[in-house]
């Protein structure tokens, strides 16, 4: 999934940031309200983590600005207050769930990726190129029927080539899509992590689905 985390909390952004980052997930933190509605224009996102008590605009207002935008991204409000009316206030400005200060990073994760499973209009339940099938529910592959065993970042990169399927993806589309924007470390992983899926979901099936498109970058090719 590619997350948006808006908390200005800094510890807890960064421990949301690192904890769903472990899990193969592609995070973009912003610290206020003004922040996350560029974000949001900018980028697409399978789920929001939107705290409440923001700067410059808060929780409630990020939310009214996006759904009248008609953007539907899935939206979790994190908030440290327990009053019903906070929560049927959030509701009702579209947030699609919320949980409260503190919380489990489990039930959390759980809560989000229920939340990216309900987002049907724009992104299939399972995604599918040739006999390559993805499921983000399960986080299962299969080729030709067949269980591809992946690690969590394998997974999230194996998914962003696969929801632009037959498209050329530059180096740097694929870093800020799944380590984020922000990642400073050597960009050469992305080399690594195209090499260890094509040992895994092309080689052994005697296929070249995943290409290098010199000087631009990879593409994932329809290929049955």
């Amino acid at each position: 999934m590619r997350v948006l985390v808006v908390e200005d909390e800094a510890r807890l952004a960064a421990a949301l940031r690192s904890g769903l980052r472990s899990e193969g997930h592609s995070v973009d933190v912003a610290p206020d309200g003004a922040e996350a509605l560029w974000y949001a224009d900018e980028n697409d996102y399978d789920v929001i983590v939107l705290d409440l008590m923001l700067p410059v605009i808060n929780g409630y207002e990020v939310c009214k600005r996006l759904r009248e935008k008609e953007d539907w991204t899935p939206v979790l409000m994190l908030t440290a207050r327990d009053a019903d009316r906070d929560m049927v206030h959030g509701l009702d400005v579209g947030a699609d769930d919320y949980v409260t200060k503190p919380f489990s990073f489990e039930v959390l994760l759980a809560r989000l990726r229920s939340l990216a499973r309900r987002n049907v209009t724009e992104r299939p339940t399972v995604v599918t190129v040739g006999d390559l099938a993805l499921d983000p529910a399960t986080r299962g592959v299969t080729k030709g029927g067949e269980s591809v065993e992946l690690t969590a970042r394998e997974f999230a990169v194996l998914e962003f080539l696969m929801r632009n399927r037959d498209a050329v993806v530059t180096k740097q589309q694929l870093l800020g899509g799944v380590w984020g924007f922000d990642f400073d470390g050597d960009t050469n992983i992305v080399e690594v992590y195209v090499g260890r899926l094509r040992r895994k979901v092309d080689q052994p099936f005697g296929v070249e689905t995943i290409e290098t498109v010199r000087g631009s970058g990879y593409r994932l090719r329809s290929v049955q």
